[in-house]
């Protein structure tokens, strides 16, 4: 009498997970992990520019604002933001736009904050026309993130 087995083969079975681990290797390259979390974080980076911008103009246009924007430098020269009085020569406390206009100034996801107070982002103002410039300096996708009001 023979008996019958039931079940795979060792062979059967190496051939299995050879496949499934190109499946894996090709959707790991297609998928690229790295770069959309590059793309996430620079998306973060332009909400929280644009963020940064409207809570200055905000303060700007409240006829019944309690407090006014520091002194900042001049575009093309950009001044570090920061979240408090920690910031020192050139750099700019602009928590007199917190909590009235923005509920804290956001900090940039991968260079925000590495100093106390730093937020990761620059502002300027033009001397000619009296608008401001909001800029990621950490950005990582290869384009500039920099808006102007």
């Amino acid at each position: 009498m023979q008996k019958l087995q039931k079940g795979f083969t060792l062979v059967e079975l190496l051939v299995v997970i050879g496949i499934l681990a190109i499946l894996t290797a090709v959707v790991l390259v297609a998928v690229n992990p790295g770069k959309q979390l590059i793309q996430a974080r620079d998306t973060e980076r332009k909400a929280e520019v644009n963020t940064v911008l409207s809570a200055v103009t905000a303060l700007l246009a409240d006829p019944n604002a309690t407090g006014s924007l520091p002194a900042m430098s001049t575009c093309p020269t950009m001044s570090n933001i920061f979240a408090d009085a920690t910031g020192g020569v050139g750099d700019v406390d602009l928590s007199v736009v917190a909590p009235v206009y923005v509920a804290a100034l956001p900090e940039d996801p991968t260079t925000g904050g590495a100093a106390l107070g730093d937020t990761g982002y620059d502002i300027c103002q033009s001397p000619t026309n009296n608008r401001f410039t909001v800029t990621a300096p950490g950005a990582e996708g290869g384009v500039a993130i920099s808006v102007t009001r």
